[in-house]
């Protein structure tokens, strides 16, 4: 009897099994992370607004001197930019979830979630789900500006679907390259240094500019960028110009747009689960 009770005082919550308080905690956190983005106008006009800015200042202002490989005489600038906008916009996410994660770290927010009767796994889940619905509100509100100034997929439902998809499964591999660095680096102000990392990323590859049309030692860098198979493999099941290329990543960009992911979570969620756990309470 004293048994029980003494389990009792010290587990507060009912007795259920822990899949159950696993998912229970991870969307608890997925709210508290949602409602603190609600909360802060400012974080929602520039993530949302960033790209429909870059979209209407490369698709007008530079669309009429760029060559759309595929594309002939007239091929439209804009049909070959929107796939790269949306997985430039998808990679830079990864910004936002580090700066949010080093936020909450030394403000004490982590510390006080591990001290709390809950599941390990739940922080790291629930910001991660929390990006991934951020991040389908941004390319819902992207491909809407997308469609305002002229761009239209050339297929089907099933492959535009299968194309959004992969632009999402990207970004949620990078959801965890964000959590391990905002686990890293030590201040907000240290993580806003990231964006020397995050800038070369997308700028070297086919976001703008096919790799065909780089220098020859350039292009087989630009063509192997996780951001171009993403790029090339949208383009391609989108069915706009200046999808393919010579080479062999640039042949299988579907393929890789799924490969890419795979490894980068696998090396990534494991890193940012053990930086998670060897934190100071």
């Amino acid at each position: 009897m004293s048994a029980v009770l003494t389990a009792d005082a010290t587990d507060p919550r009912p007795p259920h099994g822990g899949l159950y308080w696993a998912l229970a905690d991870t969307w608890n956190v997925t709210r508290r992370y949602l409602t603190h983005f609600q909360r802060q106008p400012a974080n929602i006009a520039w993530q949302l607004g960033f790209p429909i800015i870059s979209v209407l200042l490369y698709g007008f202002v530079f669309g009429e001197a760029m060559k759309v490989p595929g594309g002939g005489e007239d091929g439209d600038y804009k049909q070959f930019l929107m796939p790269g906008m949306f997985v430039m916009t998808m990679a830079f996410g990864f910004m936002n979830t580090a700066m949010a994660v080093v936020t909450d770290s030394t403000k004490g927010v982590i510390d006080r979630f591990r001290s709390m009767p809950m599941a390990p796994s739940a922080v790291a889940a629930g910001r991660g789900l929390a990006d991934l619905i951020v991040a389908c509100a941004e390319l819902t509100i992207l491909a809407l500006t997308a469609l305002a100034i002229g761009w239209r997929p050339g297929v089907g439902v099933a492959q535009t679907l299968a194309a959004f998809g992969l632009l999402l499964f990207l970004r949620f591999s990078l959801i965890w390259v964000g959590v391990f660095l905002g686990l890293v680096v030590p201040t907000p102000e240290a993580a806003g240094g990231l964006y020397a990392v995050a800038f070369p990323l997308t700028m070297i590859s086919s976001v703008f500019v096919a790799p065909s049309l780089m220098p020859d030692w350039l292009a087989p860098i630009a063509a192997w960028n996780p951001v171009s198979s993403t790029g090339t493999a949208a383009r391609e099941l989108f069915g706009n110009p200046g999808a393919g290329g010579a080479s062999w990543v640039e042949q299988n960009a579907v393929l890789m747009a799924v490969v890419w992911p795979v490894v980068i979570s696998l090396v990534f969620l494991p890193l940012a689960v053990r930086k998670f756990k060897q934190l100071s309470r």
